[in-house]
């Protein structure tokens, strides 16, 4: 019997609090780009430490990945599914895109979402990137597994966070991504222990294949890539 959806405050805490965690990571542009670890510690304790810091408005805007996180929310919270809900993700990060003022969104996104043609037939696909090989995608899809937080619900899971994936990374390494993150919040939401996660991921990644096999008109594309992503992982 699977356990039972946990209550909205926790979904709604996850969501403010993956948006105050980029905020804080971000620091309007200035720790995104800083590639100290120790600096960005350094000038954390200047500021009286994590403790003392409010993450609002102007100081500390969310970035382009809040932004667009929150269009895969709502469009979740539609409940639909298959290619209707496909669209309305495609419509939605295309109008996130006009609000990325100082928010720095990556070239792969801005690339993706350009290409997207919602409203039309298939408008939800782009080409395969062979370039589209960064996070973005795995930054906006842990609403995913919010969405579809059980263990019966895995192959939804894996279909919508690969197609969300794909809008803008239409790669395995930057589609995988997304599953990633989509599937460690479900197994979060199910209090599975940490350790168990980097395992669960490389028994789901078959089923990926399998998606994208029997949904992709470009798929020897993919095949040619795919190994990177999870030899990565088992290493």
């Amino acid at each position: 019997m699977e356990s039972k959806t946990p209550a909205r405050g926790l979904y709604v805490a996850a969501m403010l609090l993956s948006g105050a965690g980029d905020a804080l990571g971000y620091r309007n542009q200035l720790w995104e780009y800083c590639k100290s670890g120790p600096q960005i510690h350094a000038e954390l304790q200047d500021l009286g430490g994590l403790q003392n810091i409010r993450t609002s408005l102007p100081d500390w805007p969310v970035s382009d990945d809040t932004v667009l996180h929150l269009a895969t929310g709502e469009s979740l919270a539609t409940g639909k599914l298959g290619e209707e809900l496909y669209d309305d993700l495609a419509a939605r990060y295309v109008t996130a895109m006009s609000d990325m003022e100082g928010r720095k969104p990556g070239p792969t996104s801005i690339l993706g979402t350009s290409q997207l043609r919602p409203g039309e037939p298939g408008g939800y696909r782009i080409p395969f990137n062979p370039s589209a090989t960064g996070c973005g995608a795995a930054m906006r899809s842990m609403c995913i597994g919010l969405r579809f937080p059980r263990p019966s619900e895995l192959s939804l899971l894996v279909a919508v966070s690969v197609e969300s994936g794909k809008m803008t990374h239409n790669h395995p390494t930057g589609y995988l991504g997304s599953l990633a993150s989509a599937l460690f919040t479900s197994l979060s939401v199910q209090g599975v222990p940490l350790e168990q996660w980097g395992s669960l991921l490389l028994r789901t990644l078959p089923l990926a294949l399998e998606y994208v096999q029997s949904t992709d008109p470009d798929v020897e594309r993919h095949l040619e890539v795919w190994e990177y992503f999870r030899e990565s992982w088992e290493r």
